[in-house]
């Protein structure tokens, strides 16, 4: 299932001009690039310091804080994107720094 490709959807803020995609080779490259994504945002809003460090509830809340964000992951069974909420969304990455972690 990880190996499948995925693309991201996301609106940053309610303007309508922030609507933007992240476009991946599988679900785990995703929860990375959200990941990285959150990251340089911490570092933008704190370029003074070296080493930052969040938790998952802090991950949460930047992706409940966009105003919008869902994934489409490829399923081949069906030939076609199958969608994906922002709940599946933080699950995913919960279970991807999981991983991780150990």
């Amino acid at each position: 299932m990880a190996n499948r490709h995925t693309i991201i959807l996301m609106q940053t803020s309610q303007n309508r001009a922030t609507r933007t995609f992240m476009d991946y080779e599988s679900i785990t490259q995703a929860m990375d690039g959200i990941c990285a994504l959150y990251e340089r945002k911490l570092k933008e809003l704190n370029p003074t310091i070296r080493n930052l460090s969040y938790d998952i509830t802090d991950l949460y809340n930047f992706i409940d804080g966009l105003a919008d964000m869902s994934a489409l992951v490829y399923d081949s069974s069906i030939h076609a994107y199958m969608p994906h909420d922002r709940q599946w969304i933080k699950q995913r990455t919960f279970q991807h720094l999981k991983k991780l972690a150990h």
